[in-house]
C-alpha cells in the first residue's frame, strides 16, 4: 500500500481528550480513546460512501452542476504516546463555513443560501429518502465543496446495524424544517412537507441536541 499523503501535503491531527497527558498504562482510557477515534472514522467514512452514490445520480443531470465530496479520515495508532489513538485527514485551506444546520440554513453573518449549503441539504434529503428516513448525515461543513467532520443521526434501533453519532430527533427535525430548493427538485427528490390544510393549525420542532463528543483536541501538522 503506498502512502496516504504525498510530500509537502498539509494534514490535521485530531485527538480526543478522552485520556489527559501524563497517564499511563490505564486500560479503560486508552479503549475510550480508541472508539472515539473509531466512531469518527467510521462515521465520516460511511458518509463518504453515501455521497459517493449521490455523486453518480447527480452527475446525470447535467444542470446539477459541481457536486460536494466528503473527504477520507484515516485512524493512527501511535503506541509511544499517552493518548496512543488519533484521525488523520488532509486539511481543507479556506474559510470553513458550517451548512445546513438545524433550520437548514448556514452560520454566517447574514445567512445566506450558497451553492454548496443548498446542495448539501439535498444530499441530506437523499440520503434521508434513500434510507426511507432511517439516517440523515448531519453537520454538513467544510470549505466550498469540500467537506469534514460530519455526524450521522439514525433512528433508535440504527440501520442496518449502523448507529450513528447524533440525537434521533435531528431526523424528525430535518423532515419538520427541510425546504426543498432547485437541487431538490433537479433530482426529483419529493418535498418532506405534508400538503397545506385549511386550517391555520401550526407545529414546532424543538431544538435537538447533537450528542458527539466535543473534547477533540486538534494540531495542525507541518507539511511532509
Amino acid at each position: 500500500m503506498g502512502p496516504v499523503f504525498t510530500q509537502g501535503h498539509h494534514c490535521v491531527l485530531k485527538v480526543h481528550n478522552a485520556i489527559s497527558y501524563g497517564t499511563q498504562n490505564n486500560e479503560e482510557l486508552v479503549q475510550k480513546n480508541y472508539n472515539l477515534a473509531v466512531e469518527e472514522c467510521h462515521v465520516q467514512n460511511t458518509a463518504r460512501e453515501y455521497i459517493k452514490v449521490w455523486t453518480a445520480v447527480a452527475q446525470t443531470q447535467e444542470a446539477f452542476g459541481e457536486v460536494p465530496e466528503i473527504i477520507p479520515i484515516y485512524l493512527v495508532h501511535r503506541p509511544s504516546n499517552d493518548i496512543p489513538y488519533a484521525t488523520l485527514e488532509e486539511e481543507l485551506m479556506g474559510e470553513f463555513v458550517k451548512y445546513s444546520v438545524r433550520d437548514g440554513k448556514e452560520i454566517n453573518l447574514k445567512r445566506r443560501d450558497s451553492e454548496a449549503g443548498q446542495k448539501c441539504c439535498t444530499f441530506q434529503h437523499w440520503v434521508y429518502h434513500k434510507t426511507e428516513g432511517n439516517l440523515l448525515v448531519t453537520d454538513m461543513q467544510g470549505v466550498g465543496m469540500r467537506l469534514t467532520d460530519v455526524g450521522i443521526a439514525t433512528c433508535k434501533k440504527g440501520y442496518k446495524g449502523f448507529k450513528g453519532n447524533c440525537a434521533t430527533s435531528f431526523i424528525d427535525q430535518f423532515k419538520a424544517l427541510h425546504l426543498c430548493n432547485k437541487y431538490c427538485e433537479i433530482l426529483g427528490l419529493k418535498s418532506l412537507q405534508p400538503k397545506p390544510k385549511k386550517t391555520n393549525a401550526s407545529s414546532y420542532a424543538a431544538p435537538a441536541v447533537c450528542l458527539r463528543d466535543k473534547t477533540t483536541q486538534y494540531r495542525h501538522l507541518p507539511a511532509f
